[in-house]
């Protein structure tokens, strides 16, 4: 029965620990039925179960579950008992773990229309409002690169995002979808699949791509936590790995985000699951934030391998909404790339393709182009190699004042407790509709009015949107220059240090329209950041007019 121990461990029922409330003795129902018509299993049985799961019996001893049955989140345990090879069930839906943590679950899964659907950031108001195109194709975000939506609906969004899936996945109301979500919801009942038969990636609508990949949806759903070994390396007898049908692993997912990507099931302790995020943590090189960081959150990690396959998981010291919301609010690489010594393809074989960095942006170029050799795709117009960024929220915000001050991200984003239950809210939302309860509390700004602290809040955006429109001007004429340069056949090495100048500006740029709070974050990483980025492109720019003047010179 060994192999049980991450089975229970890793997909029980799991609760919002911010705030717990009183749990039921009895089994729950759950989102689908569970606990319906099986028999709850004894303690003895229980005791039974320990001698093969150790590391649950240390969890489930001590956590805040203790009377919980273990019927309330798993079925077939009869079965199971009386043949360890067959799997038990596990109830993965949002209700497992709404059932008792109502307000966590509907606050978590709330609906929020304050921003658009599909609100692209090439927009005018956008954080790439202007060049974007020029200096992101042919990579798949020149199709589609939206601002975020609320986390209840990040799986339904990924999967129609015209960069994914090629127009693949289509909603079955038309627009109306973007008003559907929230509780109990599953995305097919929202989405299908307009092309069952096509069982491989493959463009169906003009202007999409299929950048959708295995390692990529690790973030949006854990649906597949326990199909899905240790960072998704082949060849271990899982389901599904790094280098799996994309497509069939998609079909397999039914819910967004939940609880246990931040609290563990058993010992109700705060954890993370994230596999790439665990190995930066873990990096024998010690070179991240996190590792220089003298005060930071320890973390305590468990290999779990009872299906024949590693996977892990790691026990926090403390609730760290940083480290919780690091998952995914953090840059990271889920995608084959191009060597960037020399243009090689790189496949998903490689752990690369799942990776998470842990710099902050003028740690990127050393760490991806020299250390690791990896860039992700080729510049249409330059032919220089370029970085793509996701979300790095983790690594813009660590070293600022306020994470220095011991603010964590559930304190700005999450913000208030319910009197009532002193339950706290998991509505996930900008710091900005929050002020009372945030900028102005009494640890921070209490002098402050709130039309005083949202002035704050929109200078800093809007000095930093600034600065972004001013190195995507210089980066887009850096390009064109290349493009001239080329076309009057300067020496190649001058192009050679053009394109190198391109993947230095092009990262401190790029960082910014990716990170999702316009600087707010850090508004002094982001000023540094996005000067570099211009001095750098006016540089190159320079060099490559001498060279051009210098090879008509030589003509002559």
């Amino acid at each position: 029965m060994k192999h049980l121990k991450g089975v229970l461990l890793l997909s029980a029922v799991v609760v919002f620990m911010l705030a717990v409330p009183a749990m039921s003795k009895t089994p729950t129902k759950s989102g689908t039925d569970f606990a319906k018509a099986q028999k709850p299993i004894t303690k003895m049985e229980i005791e039974n179960c320990f001698e093969c799961h150790e590391t649950v019996k240390d969890f489930y001893s001590t956590g805040k579950h203790t009377e919980i049955n273990c019927i309330s989140c798993h079925n077939g345990l009869q079965a199971h008992m009386d043949d360890n090879s067959k799997r038990p069930g596990t109830d993965f839906s949002h209700l497992a773990c709404g059932s008792c943590h109502k307000t966590q679950m509907e606050t978590a899964l709330k609906l929020d229309f304050h921003r658009p659907a599909r609100n692209d950031k090439s927009q005018p108001t956008g954080r790439s409002p202007i060049w974007f195109d020029k200096l992101m194709y042919p990579h798949g975000f020149s199709r589609e690169h939206n601002a975020t939506r609320p986390h209840a609906l990040m799986l339904i969004d990924q999967y129609v995002v015209d960069r994914a899936f090629g127009g693949r996945f289509q909603p079955k109301k038309g627009w109306e979808y973007i008003l559907e979500g929230g509780v109990g919801v599953k995305v097919w009942d929202v989405l299908e699949n307009k092309y069952p038969e096509e069982k491989g990636q493959k463009v169906f609508l003009p202007h999409t791509a299929t950048a959708g990949n295995p390692v990529c949806m690790s973030c949006k759903t854990a649906d597949l936590m326990l199909d899905w070994p240790w960072m998704g390396d082949p060849g271990t007898g899982a389901p599904f790995d790094r280098t799996s049908n994309v497509i069939e692993m998609v079909a397999n997912t039914n819910y967004s985000y939940n609880c246990f990507f931040c609290h563990d099931p058993h010992s109700t302790k705060p954890r993370i699951i994230h596999n790439a995020l665990i190995q930066a943590l873990e990096r024998p090189e010690a070179d991240t934030l996190w590792h220089n960081d003298p005060n930071r959150t320890g973390i305590t990690v468990y290999t779990m391998g009872e299906r024949g396959y590693d996977r892990k998981i790691a026990i926090l010291d403390k609730v760290d909404s940083r480290l919780m919301c690091a998952q995914c609010h953090v840059e990271y690489n889920c995608n084959a790339g191009l060597n960037s010594e020399t243009g090689e393809p790189i496949p998903f074989a490689g752990q690369i393709t799942n990776h998470f960095p842990l710099k902050d942006v003028f740690g990127l170029y050393k760490h991806y182009y020299e250390d690791r050799k990896f860039a992700d795709f080729r510049n249409y117009f330059s032919g220089a190699l370029l970085w793509k960024g996701q979300h790095p929220e983790f690594e813009s915000y660590y070293e600022s004042i306020h994470s220095k001050l011991g603010v964590g991200c559930a304190d700005c984003h999450m913000g208030y407790k319910n009197k009532k239950t002193n339950a706290t809210s998991h509505f996930v939302q900008a710091a900005s509709n929050l002020k009372k309860d945030t900028c102005l509390s009494a640890n921070c700004h209490p002098k402050w009015t709130e039309e005083q602290a949202q002035y704050t809040i929109d200078s800093i955006k809007a000095y930093t949107k600034g600065r972004m429109r001013k190195a995507e001007f210089w980066l887009a004429t850096l390009i064109d220059k290349i493009e001239k340069a080329k076309i009057t056949m300067v020496d190649p090495a001058a192009l050679d240090e053009a394109r190198t100048a391109h993947s230095k500006a092009h990262i401190l740029w790029e960082y910014w329209t990716a990170e999702n709070s316009d600087g707010f974050h850090n508004p002094k990483l982001a000023r540094e950041s996005l000067a570099q980025s211009i001095v750098i492109s006016q540089g190159a720019i320079a060099a490559l007019d001498k060279a051009m003047n210098d090879k008509l010179a030589a003509s002559k």
